[in-house]
């Protein structure tokens, strides 16, 4: 019996009976890297459990406020912020702010009463997951990235069960909670049977050239979008096209810079992502969880540029890792405005490299990460 066959069993304890609806909160956010593998584990736990209310908690202002509705889910704002690391002066209402977000998460789970909480990571989890904790209720973490955050180790003692990316994780979490079950896939990603030629209609550039897509993380990356700018005739000089994804603080200067070059296509956001991918021959990227693990599944050859400032420099690590398995290629940071475009250049002329690249990549993706954490979710709470 496939999954699908098993889902629709109706013996299947899962899926419950009539009026046995579930309430389930999912906290976190900040970044495309913990909003969309939310999104994939709330759409999982659908599939399952159709009548699962689900609700979401995020922090006002962020991106998962305009992401998630868009998505079909309801969401919840809190009046909190993380700590800023680039100026301590900003950090005095910080306590306050704790405060008053734990006050709306009473709120919050007076009206909805959730049966469980999934934190995904971002600093709107915490006071979601530690209100749940002091209430009794199950809560689930999922830790994408092969360094633990500071809330999240705190959350692990209490936590029913925790999600991670990669094994080794007994040095953050108690080794009877940990469950490797890789990051969640958008289902848009996994399933993506789009082809190249559509995709690269989809972006108006020419099937007969190569293409390299550009994605510096939901809210861009300066070096990458520095070096892009700088080297731009570059691109047209080796016959090669752009998809150029810039985050909001560089559209402007982006767009200038593609401001009439038939190779270039620029957007400060790609909200089609699987047309991008199969648009694709290589990529650069900085090396977020949600990034690498798309990447992975797409088998797409790709140079990482690890971002700096990352919590522990994970994505240092996330990337190493690849790199170690001939899987990636990566530049420092640093690098980025001298080495980064020759380096793409190269290897999007570098076929036999590319093949290399793109065989051992394909060996590290995890296509079921969201069906599996919605199962254990779901095991946990139905009896």
């Amino acid at each position: 019996m496939d999954d699908d066959s098993k889902l629709k069993d109706s013996k299947n304890p899962l899926l419950g009976g009539r009026g046995a609806g579930l309430r389930i909160i999912i906290a976190g956010g900040g970044t495309g890297g913990h909003i969309f593998p939310a999104v994939a584990i709330a759409n999982a736990i659908k599939h399952i459990r159709p009548d699962t209310d689900i609700l979401f908690v995020g922090a006002k202002g962020k991106m998962e406020m305009e992401k998630v509705p868009q998505a079909g889910y309801k969401i919840e704002g809190l009046d909190i912020a993380g700590f800023n690391r680039s100026s301590l002066i900003k950090n005095i209402g910080l306590p306050l702010k704790l405060i008053k977000s734990f006050f709306q998460v009473k709120k919050i789970f007076k009206k909805f009463k959730p049966m469980a909480v999934i934190g995904v990571g971002g600093y709107s989890s915490f006071p979601v997951l530690k209100f749940a904790q002091s209430q009794g209720i199950k809560t689930f973490i999922h830790e994408s990235n092969s360094f633990a955050g500071k809330a999240n180790i705190m959350l692990g003692k209490n936590a029913t069960k925790i999600f991670v990316a990669i094994d080794g994780m007994e040095k953050f979490f108690p080794a009877n909670k940990i469950i490797i079950s890789g990051n969640p896939v958008r289902a848009s990603i996994t399933n993506n049977q789009i082809s190249r030629e559509t995709a690269i209609q989809f972006f108006g550039l020419d099937p007969q050239k190569k293409i390299v897509l550009s994605v510096g993380g939901s809210l861009g990356a300066k070096s990458i979008n520095e070096a892009l700018d700088n080297h731009i005739a570059a691109f047209e000089k080796n016959n090669l096209q752009l998809i150029w994804q810039t985050g909001k603080p560089y559209a402007e200067k982006g767009k200038q810079a593609g401001n009439g070059k038939t190779n270039i296509w620029v957007s400060d956001f790609i909200n089609q992502m699987e047309y991008a991918y199969a648009a694709a021959d290589v990529v650069i990227s900085r090396s977020g969880a949600m990034s690498v693990g798309e990447l992975c599944v797409m088998k797409k050859p790709v140079v990482f540029v690890p971002y700096p400032f990352a919590a522990e420099d994970h994505q240092t690590v996330n990337a190493k890792k690849l790199v170690d398995r001939n899987a990636a290629l990566m530049i420092k940071d640093s690098e980025a405005a001298d080495k980064l475009v020759a380096t793409i250049i190269e290897l999007a002329k570098d076929e036999q490299k590319q093949a290399a690249l793109k065989q051992n990549i394909s060996k590290l993706a995890i296509t079921d990460a969201a069906e599996m954490v919605a199962r254990e979710v779901l095991g946990a709470i139905v009896v």
